[in-house]
């Protein structure tokens, strides 16, 4: 059943940290629809149309969330050109040339890919040794998505005036349109150690090295999973990343934290009454920035730097509190817009594309890829399967909560994908059944 009465928001206001909720009573079930970051029906844990699309269009479709799933589970297939019985089944054939030519169009709103974006054969000296560059090298369906020479980290010589003009056009997180140049400039000059390009230094070339990403699913709860997350080489975790009294569950070591300004923030607003109190911190922690929007540039400048906040959102914040005195330069990392353009158009080119200015990846989809792109064999733990309805929406809950989905992301998409890189074996996904 389909009703009117969700209020009109403007996209281009919805991806702003700025939230002004807009809340309008549905005709029928007097319902609130609230229309900021996230927009969700109370009742029943029922979305506001597909992941809040149908919001936008001033429409608050009240739909069971099986059904939207199964709705969006078929777009996300039909996106991806395959069926749930052909998954982890079908040779390659010329079909999956078009889907890939489809999944790479370029969009007004995102960078047209530069030469380093282009298809190319995966070329490493591991490939014929770890899992994931093999699987890659072997499926053909997977061949034409991966691609491991798109940049992943931004850095000092990531900026130049020719960069800067093909990357202005295009807006947060995908280039740098609408960000002061001096900004971008400047915060990413202080990303000039050694390390900075790179993830992390490899031990021996010929090293597999083996990484977990720990989402904050309520799968994880009772599972009893810590001792095998710990035992990776590199632990990321990412937003309310609460890990003291459940290390049997999630482990204890974490080597990157991934977020925006904004995720960590909200984070430790909203979870802090689970225990999630201060952000992890260690001399082996490394903090991966995902640029959403200025703030992510000018919080790294600062804590960098060891100074306050000067401007913007966060004036008068002080970065210390988060991530400690002025640590070490090498323990900051951040994202490349190239490299979240080229995730999201070649792994999760969702509907919600067409509103680039509220849709994008969540921050663990992009920790997640991130791993698959500089990792050797990936494990994924606490990320939403099939059955997510069993479990409760975080680890860390007191009580059992629905999994609650936002406006800005696309789920049902991301489930699926990693349903599929799982059986084409290119990572393991985390599963269990419910423990009655």
């Amino acid at each position: 059943m389909c009703g009117y009465g969700c209020g009109y928001a403007d996209p281009r206001a919805m991806r702003s940290d700025f939230v002004a909720p807009i809340k309008v009573a549905h005709p029928d079930l007097r319902q609130i629809c609230w229309i900021g970051l996230m927009c969700l029906c109370p009742l029943n844990n029922v979305l506001c149309g597909f992941n809040s699309l149908l919001c936008i269009f001033n429409t608050c479709c009240l739909l069971p969330v099986k059904t939207q799933s199964l709705i969006a589970f078929g777009l996300a297939m039909k996106s991806f050109g395959t069926t749930p019985q052909q998954l982890g089944k079908r040779r390659y054939s010329h079909r999956d040339d078009v889907v890939a030519s489809h999944l790479i169009e370029q969009r007004h709103t995102y960078p047209s890919c530069t030469v380093q974006c282009q298809v190319r054969s995966v070329s490493t000296q591991l490939e014929g040794l770890c899992p994931l560059r093999k699987a890659v090298k072997k499926d053909d369906f997977l061949r034409l998505r991966f691609n491991f020479k798109v940049p992943v980290l931004q850095w000092a010589g990531s900026f130049s005036h020719s960069e800067w003009g093909r990357l202005e056009t295009y807006i947060p997180p995908y280039g740098w349109k609408g960000l002061p140049q001096d900004i971008v400039r400047s915060t990413l000059a202080l990303l000039n150690d050694s390390s900075s390009s790179r993830l992390f230094e490899r031990r021996w070339p010929d090293q597999c090295v083996r990484c977990a990403v720990v989402g904050n699913g309520g799968i994880l709860r009772g599972s009893k999973q810590g001792r095998a997350i710990d035992s990776h080489h590199f632990v990321f975790r990412v937003n309310g990343a609460i890990t003291k009294h459940f290390e049997e569950d999630v482990g204890t070591k974490t080597s990157f934290y991934g977020f925006t300004t904004n995720t960590m923030k909200n984070s430790l607003n909203s979870y802090r009454k689970d225990g999630f109190t201060k952000v992890p911190r260690g001399q082996r922690v490394r903090y991966i920035f995902i640029p959403s929007n200025e703030r992510d540039y000018v919080m790294m400048s600062a804590a960098i730097q060891g100074l306050t906040v000067t401007s913007g959102h966060d004036k008068g914040d002080w970065p210390s509190r988060y991530f400690g005195f002025k640590p070490p330069v090498k323990h900051f990392k951040m994202l490349h817009p190239d490299f979240v353009t080229y995730v999201t158009q070649r792994f999760l080119k969702s509907p919600l594309l067409k509103y680039s200015q509220l849709y994008m990846p969540s921050t663990g989809a992009l920790m997640l890829l991130t791993a698959l792109h500089m990792c050797d064999q990936v494990s994924a733990y606490g990320f939403i399967t099939k059955n997510f309805a069993d479990f409760s929406d975080h680890y860390y809950d007191a009580v059992m909560l629905p999994l609650r989905f936002y406006a800005n992301h696309d789920m049902q998409m991301e489930s699926w994908l990693w349903e599929v890189l799982h059986a084409r074996k290119v990572m393991s996904l985390y599963k269990r059944t419910k423990v009655k």
